[in-house]
């Protein structure tokens, strides 16, 4: 007699390949603990970078040209002078969207869409499956076939968005070695954007996807050195993503807090030059 219909299409605990045992996992170790220090890690940076994307203060220090990331790059009329590097083609905004709504859409999704951030947020928010050697608790799973799931296909366009904004984070970087009284300057702030800058690169460049575009589609890597060479170096990159991924988001925060501290006169900025 074959098995009722509803238990053929069943999955998860639920699953007529399973073991037939009552606990969801016979695993005794802390299996949880994982996905729980991920929603965490991840819903502080969501809220942080919510906050601060739309308070609109405290996001330049006009004496030494330093610019959030957050708000970079600045286009509006909303934005404080001089903190627009590239002019301002945006009238004056509402206060509900934040100054820097060119970029931040394209950022998000290529976070979102991210082969580790996947793999990450998969398994601590919708526990599709949390650990190794437990169930999901889901009825069914239809993979990234549908809506909204599907939008992951288009990782690779976000990934082509986020060289470009990292190019720009790179100019600000250099853009800020101002001093007070013009000219050269080197401070604190300057350490700290230019270290953001160069994991924001490690983070963008170790991406499956950028791997792909430099050696993905070779037939012969002899016949091609250079797109070889590039390709061994991204790979080296690639095996510490999640690494990156962890590591940016701790120094856009950081990059972020640092110059709200400046920008409101709350510290001053440790000057060794200008």
């Amino acid at each position: 007699m074959s098995a009722p219909a509803a238990e053929r299409d069943s999955a998860g605990v639920f699953s007529p390949g399973r073991a037939r045992i009552a606990v969801r996992t016979l695993r005794s170790d802390r299996w949880w603990l994982p996905p729980l220090l991920t929603v965490l890690g991840l819903s502080a940076f969501v809220v942080y970078a919510t906050v601060r994307s739309f308070v609109r203060t405290a996001y330049w220090v006009d004496d030494y040209h330093y610019l959030t990331p957050f708000y970079s790059p600045c286009l509006s009329d909303s934005c404080v002078p001089g903190s627009s590097h590239f002019g301002t083609p945006f009238p004056e905004l509402p206060m509900w969207i934040p100054l820097g709504f060119v970029v931040l859409p394209f950022l998000l999704g290529f976070r979102l869409t991210c082969y580790y951030y996947r793999k990450a947020y998969y398994r601590s928010f919708w526990l599709s499956p949390p650990a190794c050697a437990v169930a999901e608790p889901h009825g069914r799973y239809t993979g990234e076939t549908r809506l909204p799931l599907i939008l992951q296909n288009a990782h690779r366009y976000f990934f082509y968005v986020a060289l470009v904004v990292t190019l720009i984070n790179t100019y600000d970087a250099i853009y800020a070695f101002h001093g007070a009284d013009g000219g050269f300057g080197f401070g604190l702030g300057n350490v700290i954007l230019v270290i953001n800058v160069i994991l924001l690169w490690a983070y963008t460049v170790s991406c499956h996807s950028c791997r792909h575009a430099t050696g993905g589609r070779l037939k012969h890597f002899s016949a091609h050195p250079v797109r070889y060479w590039m390709w061994t170096q991204v790979t080296r990159l690639n095996t510490r993503h999640m690494l990156f991924a962890w590591i940016t988001l701790g120094t856009l925060v950081l990059t972020d807090f640092y110059i709200m501290l400046v920008a409101s006169n709350t510290i001053s900025d440790l000057r060794f030059v200008g």
